[in-house]
C-alpha cells in the first residue's frame, strides 16, 4: 500500500450527529450504505459443503450474511477460486449474490498452506473483473481471513474504496491453543494478519473478547473494531416438530442418550475429547451402552487430521466402537436434523471464534456442553443453555454429561431455555450491524478525501 494510503487508514476521528439533531439534519448526515460490495472468500468456496475439507462455519456465515444483505438492497458478488475447470465463470447464489470463481493455480491437490503463492494470480483475476465494469462498480471491500485480506488490500487501494475484513480465526490465537497433533500456523500469517490490521478501514469481530484479542495481540485501533455476532438461520434451525420426530428420520432409538459431534474432524475441534468422556461414562456405568449412541457428523478437515481414520482407530482402542456412528457431513437440512435429535451436542474445541454450531444445535432446542474457548462463552448461556467446560480433561466433560442420562427433563428444560437463547442471533439483525459498519467505513473514506483535497 501506498505510503498516502497507509496514512488515510491510520487518521482517525469521526463527527457523530448530535442527540438531538433536527430530523432533516439526521436524515441528510445518515452514512451512506453502498449499493454493491465485493466479497472475497479465496481458499473457501460458499457454493462448498460445510463441514468437509476447509469449509465450515466461515462458508455459513458468508452465505446468510450475504443474502441478507442482499435482502437490504446491498448487492453482493463473492469472488472465490475455482476448483474444477468445470465450474462457470458465474453462479447466481441468491437474487443479489452472484459468486464469480477466479481461476489460481491448480483446480485440484492444493492445501490452503500453498495458497499464498497463488494470491497474485487471485488478485489478477479479480482486478480482470472489475476491469470490465464502469468506475465506481465496487463501493466497498470485505474480506474473509487473511488470504482474502491481502488481495481486498490491493483491490480496495486500487478501487478508491474502504476495505473491512473479518479474520475469523487468528494465527496468534490459535497457536496458543494448539491441540496435540496440529501444526502451528507460520510465521507469515502472523505477519499478513498484522499487515492486514494495519491496513482495514474497519475490522468485524465475533465477540468483544475477538476484539480485545485484535487489540491485545495485533495492535488494532479499538475504534476501528466493531463487534457483529454471527447470526443462524432461524428458519432452518428450529425445534420443528421435535427430537422424537427427527430421531424416527435418521433412525436413531427413540429413548437413546445422544451426544452428537457435527464439524470437521481435525484436532482443533477435538472430537477425541468426547469419544474419551463416552468411554469414561461406560466404564463408570455399563448400563448406559445399551442406550447410548454417539454420532459423528463430519469429513476430514484441509488442514487438520489427513486421516479421519484416526479417529476409527481411537475408538477401537477404548472400545465403544458399538456405540460410535461415523456419518459424513451433509446438507444443512439433514444437520437440523441431526441437532434436533441430539440429547446435547459436545463442543470440545480448542479454539473457536464463535461456534455457529453451538448457536445452531441450540436453534434447534437442544443443550450444548463447550469448552470455554473464543466466541463459545457468548454462544452457549452457561448453567442455562448448556455447559462450559474450563480446559480439556475428558473427565470433565463425562462429568458434564452425566446429567443428562441421569436427570429426567434435563434435556428438554434446558434445550427450551436453548431455543430461547438462540433468538436473540438472527442473521437479519447481524447484516443490519455489519451493513452500518459498510456506511461508517464509507463515510470516513469520504470525509479523509475531503480533508486532503
Amino acid at each position: 500500500m501506498s505510503q498516502h494510503a497507509s496514512r488515510l487508514g491510520g487518521l482517525r476521528g469521526r463527527s457523530p450527529i448530535p442527540f438531538g439533531a433536527p430530523p432533516h439534519q439526521r436524515l441528510r448526515r445518515m452514512p451512506r450504505r453502498p449499493r454493491r460490495i465485493a466479497m472475497l472468500s479465496v481458499h473457501t468456496s460458499p457454493l462448498h459443503q460445510p463441514g468437509t475439507g476447509d469449509a465450515g462455519g466461515m462458508n455459513v456465515y458468508i452465505v446468510e450474511l450475504a443474502k441478507r444483505l442482499a435482502a437490504i438492497d446491498i448487492e453482493v458478488e463473492i469472488f472465490t477460486r475455482a476448483t474444477t475447470a468445470a465450474l462457470p465463470p458465474s453462479v447466481e447464489l441468491a437474487p443479489g449474490v452472484l459468486v464469480r470463481h477466479v481461476d489460481a493455480g491448480p483446480y485440484e491437490g492444493l492445501a490452503k498452506e500453498e495458497l499464498p503463492a497463488q494470491l497474485c494470480a487471485f488478485t489478477h483475476g479479480v482486478m480482470r473483473a472489475w476491469a470490465g465494469h464502469r468506475p465506481g462498480h465496487y463501493d466497498l471491500v470485505h474480506s474473509h481471513y487473511w488470504l482474502s485480506g491481502h488481495v481486498g488490500w490491493l483491490a480496495a487501494e486500487r478501487w478508491g474504496v474502504p476495505l473491512v475484513h473479518a479474520m475469523h480465526t487468528m494465527a496468534k490465537v490459535k497457536n496458543a491453543a494448539l491441540a496435540a497433533g496440529d501444526t502451528p500456523e507460520p510465521a507469515a500469517r502472523v505477519i499478513g494478519e498484522q499487515q492486514i490490521v494495519r491496513a482495514a478501514d474497519r475490522l468485524i469481530a465475533n465477540t468483544g473478547g475477538e476484539a480485545d484479542e485484535l487489540v491485545h495481540h495485533y495492535e488494532a485501533a479499538r475504534e476501528l473494531v466493531a463487534v457483529v455476532h454471527p447470526g443462524v438461520n432461524l428458519d432452518r434451525f428450529r425445534p420443528a416438530d421435535g427430537r422424537a420426530a427427527a430421531r424416527a428420520r435418521l433412525g436413531l432409538p427413540a429413548d437413546a442418550l445422544i451426544p452428537l459431534f457435527a464439524g470437521r474432524i481435525q484436532p482443533l475441534k477435538a472430537p477425541d475429547i468426547l469419544l474419551q468422556a463416552v468411554a469414561h461414562l461406560l466404564e463408570e456405568d455399563p448400563s448406559l451402552r445399551e442406550r447410548m449412541v454417539v454420532p459423528v457428523v463430519g469429513g476430514p478437515s484441509g488442514s487438520g487430521l489427513a486421516k479421519p481414520e484416526g479417529l476409527h482407530k481411537l475408538a477401537a482402542r477404548l472400545g465403544i466402537c458399538d456405540v460410535v456412528r461415523f456419518r459424513p457431513p451433509c446438507a444443512q437440512d439433514e444437520l437440523a436434523d441431526w441437532y434436533r435429535a441430539a440429547s446435547v451436542l459436545v463442543m470440545p474445541s480448542y479454539s473457536e471464534s464463535f461456534g455457529l454450531v453451538a448457536i445452531e444445535a441450540q436453534a434447534c432446542g437442544t443443550p450444548v456442553v463447550a469448552a470455554s474457548v473464543g466466541g463459545l462463552p457468548v454462544a452457549v448461556r452457561d448453567g442455562v443453555s448448556g455447559t462450559l467446560i474450563q480446559g480439556h480433561d475428558p473427565a470433565d466433560y463425562a462429568r458434564a454429561l452425566r446429567p443428562f442420562a441421569s436427570e429426567p427433563g434435563r434435556v428438554e428444560r434446558m434445550g427450551a431455555a436453548a431455543a430461547r437463547h438462540a433468538e436473540s442471533f438472527g442473521w437479519d439483525t447481524a447484516a443490519a450491524a455489519t451493513a452500518d459498519v459498510y456506511a461508517e467505513a464509507m463515510r470516513e473514506r469520504r470525509r479523509l478525501r475531503s480533508a486532503h483535497g
